[in-house]
């Protein structure tokens, strides 16, 4: 996908993000959608940005409907902030990298 966002699917959603080391950004988003598309600049200047402190990956819902379901994705794009395996908080809609940041700051603490 990219050289700071992983692309995730439900096969190794568990491992990707549940037992990842560090803080995890999950992007749930769709092909068709605009502002998914609008988003994935935004999450990979601010995977950049953010230097490794945080795994950003991303995850099809159309491709990937146990993951999406898993956490009651309705609206795309979804972004979850997991940590230790437990979802921290949620972001539906389009965010800007200095939102994001911030909020990855605010959640994560780094």
């Amino acid at each position: 996908m990219s050289e700071h966002v992983l692309e995730v699917n439900d096969a190794n959603f568990d491992e990707e993000v549940l037992q990842a080391d560090k803080p995890v950004v999950v992007d749930f988003w769709a092909a068709w959608c605009g502002p998914c598309r609008m988003m994935a600049p935004v999450l990979e200047e601010a995977a950049k940005d953010l230097n490794g402190k945080v795994k950003v990956v991303k995850v099809n819902v159309d491709q990937n409907r146990t993951s999406a379901g898993n956490y009651k994705v309705m609206g795309i794009p979804t972004l979850i902030f997991f940590n230790g395996g437990k979802t921290l908080s949620t972001h539906t809609g389009f965010i800007s990298k200095d939102q994001l940041v911030k909020k990855v700051e605010e959640v994560f603490g780094v």
